[in-house]
């Protein structure tokens, strides 16, 4: 590309590309100085960027698939990636822009380094984009075995995209790690064939914990990026790139769209990432290189409008996320006295296993500004066992008359599901011992409804169960 030599028409455009993308970075740049709030509300849509959409303050959906251009030189700028453009709605386009300029400065809020964001059709694409370039073939070790460590306890398509498409069809080892919080499990894991470390904090549904500090140092150590879903958290509650993470991964389906509106992914990189292997571009920027380039070719894109979804609902993500954290606390502690309930995990409890880790990196951002000091904030979701098995389980399930049954989380509206028939289901019994998701487990994503009208639904449901003991005791 760079021994191109240009007509004047296409060196014109390429001129003009390079006014705007020095515009563009001074109002990044000065976005950046803004407030968690403030950014969210506005991102990078200002005021001239409105007044060439007709003046409208909200950031317009533009639903037409393809960008028409000036002449040939502007055509041939822009698809040689040259200027600012959106050319075809799979590679980019305004809205997804603004939107994925927005994820790029909530989650890299308070970090001093460079962040880009590619947004997806999921967040399985999102995590497929973020880690299926880092699995290429070494040009210099040809034919050498490749492998992975992941966090064990993870959402069950993980699980699936590592352990069946990735292990099973593509021959590549994936190292499982069973205690997240066990450092050396990890670092025993890793070795000159790793391409990356992968963790999800809390993860769905077991709300497991790392130390994202101390496995970033291990991992750049070998020369390779950690890669963080941060989906639970969020951006309002954790910016795991502040603690040394390369990668992080969003499904912007759940708390970020939190009205269920609009389904959605995120890959958000800091720039001068690790890397054993790729061209020179990819760890330079890696988001973008993602975008313009394998993201092109795979076509996992997000819609427009459900990018407009994601950008309407991430306004209000702080404030939200705050209200469904305060209440999932709450609901958490009323199910540890429940009688009918062996267990319940939740970071926010003293006596879960990680609480002083996750107390370290989870807090509600900006909170020193509503409270006079920061405020730990553990996230919308729990997880709960049953006394008496899959079957009482079920019956409790089954009972709930408020709480929604679902396969979904970070819902405005609180949501319940087996995990084990559900969103684990196809990674089978040996699968879900690997990751600890046992028959008698409920994932339940905690919304904004009163938690007393939450905790009574869950109360009678619960009870239904020791109902069902006595009645087939007595016949």
């Amino acid at each position: 590309m760079s021994d191109t030599i240009y007509s004047p028409g296409v060196q014109a455009y390429i001129k003009k590309g390079e006014t705007m993308a020095t515009d563009l970075a001074a109002h990044r740049t000065k976005m950046r100085q803004k407030k968690f709030d403030t950014i969210a509300v506005h991102g990078l849509y200002g005021m001239e960027a409105a007044l060439s959409n007709q003046g409208s303050i909200i950031e317009p959906a533009y639903f037409s698939s393809a960008q028409h251009f000036e002449n040939s030189d502007h055509m041939e700028a822009s698809l040689a990636y040259l200027m600012p453009s959106w050319t075809y709605s799979r590679i980019a386009n305004p809205t997804l822009g603004y939107l994925e300029e927005t994820l790029a400065l909530l989650d890299g809020y308070g970090f001093d380094g460079e962040v880009s964001a590619c947004a997806t059709s999921s967040g399985m694409a999102a995590i497929f984009m973020a880690t299926n370039p880092f699995l290429a073939i070494d040009e210099d070790t040809p034919g050498q075995p490749i492998n992975i460590v992941a966090g064990a306890k993870c959402y069950g398509g993980t699980f699936m995209l590592f352990g069946q498409r990735y292990a099973v069809e593509r021959g590549i080892e994936v190292r499982w790690v069973r205690n997240t919080l066990d450092l050396d499990e990890w670092a025993g894991k890793i070795d000159a064939n790793t391409r990356f470390v992968f963790g999800e904090m809390p993860s769905n549904p077991s709300l497991a914990i790392f130390d994202i500090e101390a496995l970033a140092e291990l991992a750049h150590g070998h020369g390779i990026p950690l890669i963080v879903d941060s989906t639970v958290a969020t951006p309002a509650l954790m910016r795991p790139l502040r603690h040394g993470a390369d990668i992080v991964v969003h499904s912007t389906t759940k708390a970020m769209t939190t009205s269920g509106f609009g389904i959605g992914g995120a890959v958000i990189a800091r720039h001068n990432i690790p890397s054993r292997v790729g061209p020179d571009e990819m760890p330079a920027n890696f988001a973008l290189y993602v975008k313009l380039f394998p993201f092109r070719d795979h076509g996992p894109s997000i819609s427009p409008f459900n990018a407009l979804m994601t950008l309407n609902d991430l306004r209000t993500l702080r404030s939200k996320v705050s209200i469904m954290s305060s209440n999932a606390l709450q609901v958490a502690q009323f199910l540890q006295q429940n009688p009918q309930v062996e267990e319940v995990d939740y970071p926010g409890l003293h006596d879960m296993p990680g609480y002083d880790i996750a107390s370290r990196y989870m807090w509600l951002v900006d909170s020193e500004d509503d409270y006079g000091a920061p405020v730990n904030s553990f996230g919308h979701l729990l997880s709960f066992t049953v006394k008496g098995g899959a079957a009482a389980t079920r019956t409790m399930f089954d009972q709930l008359q408020m709480v929604w049954r679902a396969t979904d989380l970070g819902r405005i509206k609180t949501v319940a599901t087996i995990p084990a028939i559900s969103t684990h289901q196809q990674q089978g019994e040996e699968g879900r011992a690997l990751a600890d998701v046992p028959p008698n487990l409920v994932r339940l994503s905690v919304g904004a409804e009163h938690p007393a009208d939450i905790m009574k639904d869950l109360e009678q449901a619960l009870a239904a169960v020791n109902q069902s003991k006595l009645m087939q005791a007595y016949g």
